[in-house]
């Protein structure tokens, strides 16, 4: 098979399971239960494709949870193998999902810059921070 291909084949399986536990998932379910079922029985691939989301849903934030991610993220590189040995057409649709969907097809880049004075203390730059603490000289607690 072609570096090509299975480097695809890699990016489509990591992109299918992300897509499970986000709400974009809604957005490429029916894609997704398409891609895999090439015109067969998709009843049953979307009954298949929504256990396996369940089950990544409900080890969120478990021990289970990155080992499950793996295991179902192996399962569906081997099934993108196959239906790329029988069908190589499908790799176009594949690789829409994957343009569409994957975090790591983004190339954008962030710069951001401090302007307007001096600062005295840390500067944090990000989206959702909690729980920080910062001691400045000074800073004394009795």
């Amino acid at each position: 098979m072609e570096a090509e291909l299975v480097t695809l084949i890699g990016t489509g399986a990591t992109t299918v399971v992300g897509l499970m536990v986000t709400d974009a998932w809604e957005q490429a379910r029916q894609r997704v239960v398409r891609i895999f079922a090439r015109g067969g029985a998709t009843d049953a691939v979307a009954g298949e494709l929504e256990e396996s989301r369940t089950s990544l849903i409900a080890a969120m934030g478990t021990p289970d949870q990155e080992e499950l991610t793996s295991d179902m993220t192996a399962a569906v590189r081997l099934r993108l193998r196959r239906l790329l040995e029988q069908n190589p057409g499908a790799a176009e649709e594949i690789r829409c999902l994957v343009d569409e969907f994957a975090p790591a097809a983004r190339t954008d880049t962030v710069h951001n810059s401090i302007t307007g004075g001096t600062q005295h203390g840390p500067v944090i730059q990000g989206h959702t921070f909690t729980n920080l603490t910062f001691h400045t000289p000074g800073d004394r607690r009795s």
